[in-house]
This record gives structure tokens, sequence and C-alpha cells, in this order.
């Protein structure tokens, strides 16, 4: 595998999730995002990472220091990518943001770079025209909590090199990932196909009024046996992206009920609440309501 040096573009959750698990499994990687505020915020995020490896996956004192020790940062992007054999976006859910950030990557990064966007809802071939290499360009989506739900799916588009696809099968290997190859595109891969209609649908009852989100997360756990409900995904995915994915897809859907649910998401967020991120979503961390022996009763 040719893939040592890698970028991570934009500090958000995912964002740093990919950066320090990638930095975890050996690989030289450098944090890039918008400006010094940002980059600030992303090392304390990275180092908040090591608790939570010591335990989930039993990570030893010499792994995650030698993890920090391989993450360096930037707000330069031409400075982070002249030498990158990969870049990894994962930039707010806005097409004209994406396209604005892979305009001026093309310019930044080497010819033999390949790109691969983190996106969750914008498809390859919306993104690519934005690239000056379609054959180096691909999506490459990770579920939350990667060092546990540990899929990446890979989608590309009809002018990806197959050796370019390879590549990043390999490399999601060797970040202790499973690749979940897909086979041709499809908006919300494999994982969101499953999950956003159940969020939208959990979503479409409290912005309506039918229940409250903890009577709906109830509703779904008592139901199914899930360790969480919608409202509960909702703040590990942080409110700011679901908003994002939401007002996108109202959109370009014309979906009333989707507009509304942005709505009520955008009034969240503008209070404060942002989801596991901050401490306070729908839910209050570290000790969410919904993990409490009585919240089923």
């Amino acid at each position: 595998m040719s893939i040592n040096k890698v970028v991570v573009a934009g500090s958000g959750v995912l964002g740093s999730q990919i950066a320090f698990q990638s930095a975890y499994q050996g690989f030289d990687v450098t944090v890039y995002d918008i400006n010094e505020e940002m980059i600030n915020k992303a090392k304390n995020t990275m180092a908040g990472y090591g608790p939570v490896y010591k335990k989930d996956i039993k990570a030893t004192d010499a792994r995650i220091n030698s993890a920090m020790d391989n993450l360096s940062y930037s707000y330069d992007l031409s400075q982070a990518a002249k030498d990158a054999d990969l870049v990894i976006e994962a930039v707010p859910e806005k097409l004209e943001i994406k396209g604005d950030f892979y305009q001026k990557l093309s310019e930044a990064a080497p010819k033999e770079t390949i790109f691969a966007s983190n996106s969750s809802t914008l498809v390859p071939s919306a993104i690519v025209s934005f690239t000056d290499r379609p054959a180096r360009f691909l999506n490459l989506h990770f579920a939350n909590h990667i060092w546990r739900n540990n899929t990446a799916e890979i989608m590309g588009t009809d002018q990806t090199d197959p050796a370019v696809y390879s590549e990043i099968v390999k490399f999601a290997k060797a970040i202790g990932m499973v690749p979940i190859e897909i086979k041709k595109e499809q908006p919300g891969y494999v994982l969101n196909s499953l999950l956003i209609p159940l969020l939208n649908a959990g979503a479409a009852l409290w912005a309506q009024g039918v229940a409250d989100p903890q009577t709906i997360d109830k509703t779904w756990m008592i139901g199914t046996g899930a360790p969480m409900g919608p409202f509960g995904i909702f703040d590990v995915v942080g409110l700011r992206t679901a908003y994002n994915i939401t007002e996108t897809t109202a959109q370009q859907s014309g979906d009333e009920t989707l507009k509304q649910v942005a709505d009520k998401l955008k009034e969240v967020i503008d209070d404060g609440y942002l989801g596991r991120e901050n401490g306070k979503g729908f839910y209050t961390y570290p000790d969410p309501a919904f993990v409490k022996e009585d919240f089923l009763k």
C-alpha cells in the first residue's frame, strides 16, 4: 500500500475520530481546519480520546502516546496537503462548502494524492467535478464511534480508477475498519439507507407534536430491544450534522415534513444544544437518561 501520510480535513465529530484512529494505527496524520481556534479545539478533542480508547478497546498508554505523536495540525491547506498520499475530507455537509474546499485542495495537493469524501448524503458524482482528478476521487464513509462501530463504506464513480478503489479498501483494513464495498452509487450508502428513515420518522413525530423525544426513544427501545432510540442517535451523530443533512435533503426533495424537522433542529442548536460533543442535546451527558434502569419503566 502506498498510503503513509494522511490529511484529515475537518476536525468535527467524525473528522477528529478518523484522524485519531488513523494515527492510532500508525499513520502520519495531519489535521487540517480553517483557523487557529478550530485547531486548538481539535487538539483538546484528540487528548480526550485516550481515556475513551482505554475504556472501550483496552488501549495501552504506549499506543495512545504513539497516536498523539503521529498527529500534527495545520490551518494552512497548502502546507497540510503538500506531501499527502490521501486526503479525507470531513467538512460540513453542504455542497457549496465541499465544492470550494476541493477546488482549493486540487491546487494544493500533489497530482498523485487520493481524495476521499466522508460525505453522508452526497454521492461522489455530485462532488467529483470540483476536483481535478476524477480517477483518484471516491467516497469513504465512517460510522460514528469508529473504534467500535468499525465500518468504512467505500463508493466510487464510474471514473474512479479500480486501483485507487483497491488502495482505499486496503487503507480501511489497515486502520482497523471492515471495508463495505458499495457496488454502485447510493445516497446513504448501506448504513444510512437503513438508519435515516428511522431518524426521519422519529423526528417527524416530534416536530409534528405527536410525542416528545424521550417517549419516542422509549417506545423504540422497548419495542425492539435497541440500546437507544432516534434522539439518542441524533446526539451521537451531532445535532449540527443532523441539521445539515436534513436541511439539504429537504431543499433537494421539497419535503415539507423534513423542512419542519430541520427548523426544529435549528431551534435546538440555536439554544446551545449540540449533542454529545458539548454534553447536552436531547439528553445530558455523560449520564443520559436512556442508560438508566428506570428509563424503560
